[in-house]
């Protein structure tokens, strides 16, 4: 039976590799995992170990347990994934989140645009933001990924769009439901020639990009790329753009 796993900060574990757990995973481990003495599990700490360890003792209140052996899991394979997301419904988000997590996504870039949900960067609250990195800690361990996927701070869009033409070795798609020249497949395949470091998709929220955004993406080098004839909701076409991209990249395994 695969050993359950769970998101632990290194600076939790002491020099002696020993570890006690309080509060809410405590809770989790005794009642819902029904752990006992001798019992095993993983503490992935998100620097791409999983560290086995042998619980010694539980109590009423703590779990204390010691570490057997490391191992490296494996890291992400490039070109990473970056997804610049313009905010939808935030419920849509945390879906994304977690999705994106699984797929191997290496960072979530969110973004204000004329036709986002939220129109300002101060309408994210920092409960909100941590509601999302509780969602990444938590895909982690389901998952068994060995890094944390990274959501930064929301901007807007001719922010994200100076830092990205700013980065060298990135490229970058624009998946636009209007007039597109080139299909997605193509566009990543063309893209995979230049053995770039990263790739930025650039994913507009439930009312897509304004003709000023369009034309904005064009002055940055990102011509409008199609997805099909079909308008896709978006957190479809996040989990569809990353799936294309890996498997054109050879990174879907």
């Amino acid at each position: 039976m695969a050993l359950r796993r769970f998101y632990i900060s290194d600076r939790e574990i002491d020099d002696a590799g020993t570890i006690t757990i309080r509060g809410d995973l405590f809770h989790h481990m005794r009642d819902v995992c029904r752990f006992g003495p001798g019992d095993r599990f993983e503490a992935l700490p998100g620097d791409q170990r999983a560290i086995l360890m042998e619980i010694d003792q539980i109590s009423g209140k703590e779990i204390r347990a010691r570490a057997i052996e490391t191992r490296t899991l494996p890291a992400l394979a490039k070109p990473w994934i970056t997804l610049a997301l313009s905010i939808p419904k935030l419920p849509k988000v945390d879906w994304i989140v977690e999705k994106c997590v699984e797929l191997g996504v290496y960072e979530i870039r969110p973004f204000v645009s004329d036709y986002s949900f939220l129109r300002k960067t101060s309408d994210i609250s920092p409960s909100r933001m941590n509601r999302w990195e509780k969602l990444i800690k938590s895909a982690t361990q389901q998952s068994g990924r060995g890094d944390l996927m990274k959501i930064h701070p929301v901007v807007t869009l001719n922010q994200l769009l100076d830092e990205f033409n700013r980065k060298p070795g990135v490229k970058g798609l624009f998946p636009y439901e209007g007039e597109a020249e080139r299909a997605l497949p193509d566009a990543v395949r063309e893209i995979k020639k230049d053995n770039p470091e990263s790739i930025w998709v650039f994913v507009g929220s439930e009312g897509g990009f304004s003709p000023r955004e369009v034309k904005l993406f064009a002055e940055y080098g990102l011509p409008p790329v199609s997805m099909g004839s079909q308008v896709l909701r978006v957190e479809t076409a996040c989990l569809a753009l990353v799936s294309v991209i890996k498997y054109e990249t050879g990174t879907l395994c």
